[in-house]
């Protein structure tokens, strides 16, 4: 079963976590399409993404408000690193390998549930995440993202490589 490190149960109380934009994003937001949005999902990822994304091991001593709120944080992260993709364009979740040890193997950050796990070797990831484990493990990225229809691998210098499925 996978381990919630963030808290067993969500915050009960406060603001539901989402992707979604604010109504002052969705004003200013322009939406890609097509080759325009394959081309954005290529580009570089910057410093500070990489950065929140890595740091998801760190968060499994916060608990109810502080979980809540570094869970924000990373989705704040998502929405700022891809400002201009449209909401069914985003990411459904990050895979990354896991520094905690044994026995656990990968972690997840699944945007759509707001949860970060951690999960043992062997341990089923949700549906479309387990396609990324293999790649997470690899010392050659920093983390994957998944899509419904695609998986992008981010090194940690920030390159990434998109695999249709």
């Amino acid at each position: 079963m996978a381990r919630a490190i963030m808290g067993a149960k969500p915050a009960e109380a406060g603001p539901q976590l989402s992707l979604r934009p604010t109504d002052t994003q969705t004003a200013t937001r322009t939406v890609l399409g097509g080759a325009a949005l394959q081309a954005r999902l290529r580009q570089k990822r910057s410093t500070a993404y990489i950065e929140a994304m890595t740091r998801l091991d760190a968060g499994t001593h916060l608990h109810g408000a502080q979980a809540a709120q570094a869970t924000q944080d990373l989705l704040a992260a998502i929405r700022q690193e891809l400002p201009d993709v449209a909401i069914d364009a985003l990411p459904i979740g990050i895979v990354a390998k896991c520094y905690l040890g044994v026995p656990y193997e990968v972690h997840t950050l699944t945007c759509a549930g707001s949860i970060i796990q951690h999960f043992k070797a062997g341990e089923a990831l949700p549906s479309l995440m387990e396609r990324a484990r293999s790649l997470a493990q690899h010392p050659g990225y920093a983390f994957i993202e998944v899509y419904s229809n695609r998986l992008i691998t981010v090194s940690a210098s920030g390159q990434t490589a998109i695999i249709d499925i």
